[in-house]
Formats: C-alpha cells, structure tokens, sequence
C-alpha cells in the first residue's frame, strides 16, 4: 500500500479537530472519573474523542490499522497503522488545566512516518511528516541550540515517575546538572523542545501511543528521541525515553545513563 503523505496529513488534521471538539466540550466540567487497571485516570471525555477519530478513521482510510489507548488495537507490518492518544494529560484536563494534548501518530512498516500534537483550548498545533520537517501553527519549528547538559532547559511530566525506580539516581542527577527542570505538559513538553522552547525531556513507563506520536516531531526538528540505550522507539520500545534538541546534550545524557544505570556485572 503507497501512503499519500500529503492526504494522510489532512485526516490527522480532522482527526485533531474532532477529538479538540470533544475536549473543548468537557473541559472545565463535572466528569465522573474511572481507574484503569494501572490506577490512571479515565473519563468520558477520553472515551468520546477516541470513538470520534476512529468512526472518521474508518470512514476516510479504513484499509488503515488503529491503536488507540482507550480501545487498543495491534500493530500490522501490512498495511499503516494510526496510533491514538486522544487526551494526553488526563490528570491535567481533570484539574482544568490548559497542559494537556491530544497526539497521534501514522505507521509504516513500524516507523513512524507523522506525527501530531495539539492543545486544542490554546490553538497549538504541531504537525510532522518524515522528510518534510516539523511545523508549529503553521510555520517552520526548529530546535534551539543548546552545547552543554548545564545550559539546558529540561523538562519531565512528572518527578514522581522516577522515584523509587532505578530512574530515581538519574533524574536526581539530571536536576543538579540542568540549568533548571519544569513539569508537567505530557507530549506538550515534546512539542515544545520541537520549537525550540527546551532542550531535553526525560520520561519513563510511557506506552507506544504516549511516545510514538512525538517521535516524528522531535526529529523532523532537528532532535534526538530515543531509548536509554540510544535505539530508536518503536512499537515495542520499553518505554523509557530521552528527547533533545542538541545532540550534545542527548550524549551527555546518555553518558549519565551509561553511568548511573550501568547493569550489574
């Protein structure tokens, strides 16, 4: 199957604004909220903008695979694969903050080929096509300069996902090495460091619909995204990842790595 990257980006496009719709709708609301089995936050909202994607999925390219985070799916080497995370940040639209994002990605072959964030209450939309760079509203997304870990602005969703890990000696480390650490943002930090406004998110026990969506953005700005060795994220990555705009910086991040978490033996 020959993929039309310029119409597969238009249907990412409308996949956004449909499930922006959904969350725009609910947004500041009273919603009942549900546990999943790994304890984090679900509610009618996710839900909604999920079957929305997936009903115009189905409608506009249905020889094409779904993954989603509420309704699952799997991973076909046969044909494209769209990979949804219809709210990333579920914790933060709850608490009514404007932090969270709705991200996606396409498949070929088990790359990513596109890959979308957007915050649908501020209007911030990056969109990523392999080979064709990064755009943020619209406009050419670039990442910035940065030559040393100690100038870098470093970001993470939350310090909680590394304590009691053997993360928790590199996140310690990274915070007296960066030049200061912000939270929270979910795929928005990513998208940020996209255009410019970090250098380097660290994050760990994401799924393929948290990391997969961001990974074209990163690098079709000029960054680096990968695992704690320096793979790159696929399907079946772990989940650990390491996002920055200078590669200066992502290797002396991996140098702590090799360091800190150096396996026994």
């Amino acid at each position: 199957m020959s993929l039309d990257l310029d119409r597969c980006a238009e249907v990412a496009g409308e996949l956004a604004d449909l499930a922006g719709a959904v969350l725009r709708r609910h947004f500041r609301t009273s919603l009942a909220v549900e546990s999943k089995a790994d304890r984090s936050p679900v509610s009618r909202a996710d839900r909604e903008a999920e079957r929305a994607m997936r009903a115009h999925l189905a409608r506009v390219l249905p020889d094409h695979a779904v993954v989603g985070e509420e309704f699952g799916g799997t991973f076909p080497e046969d044909r494209p694969v769209w990979v949804l995370d219809p709210l990333d940040g579920t914790r933060a639209f709850l608490a009514g903050r404007p932090t969270f994002g709705i991200a996606l990605a396409l498949l070929e072959k088990g790359r990513p080929v596109l890959g979308l964030v957007d915050q649908p209450i501020t209007g911030d939309r990056w969109i990523a096509v392999r080979g064709r760079g990064c755009r943020f509203r619209g406009v050419p997304a670039r990442t910035r300069p940065c030559p040393r870990l100690a100038a870098a602005v470093a970001s993470t969703t939350s310090p909680e996902m590394f304590l009691d890990s053997p993360w928790e000696g590199l996140y310690h480390a990274l915070r007296r090495r960066v030049r200061f650490f912000v939270y929270g943002g979910d795929c928005i930090g990513y998208a940020l460091l996209a255009a410019g406004f970090a250098d380097l998110v660290v994050e760990r026990e994401l799924a393929p619909h948290d990391f997969l969506p961001l990974v074209p953005l990163v690098e079709e700005a000029g960054g680096l995204v990968t695992d704690l060795a320096g793979a790159p994220l696929g399907p079946a990555s772990a989940g650990e990842v390491v996002a920055a705009g200078d590669a200066r910086v992502h290797a002396e991040v991996l140098a702590l790595v090799r360091t800190i978490l150096r396996p026994a033996g």
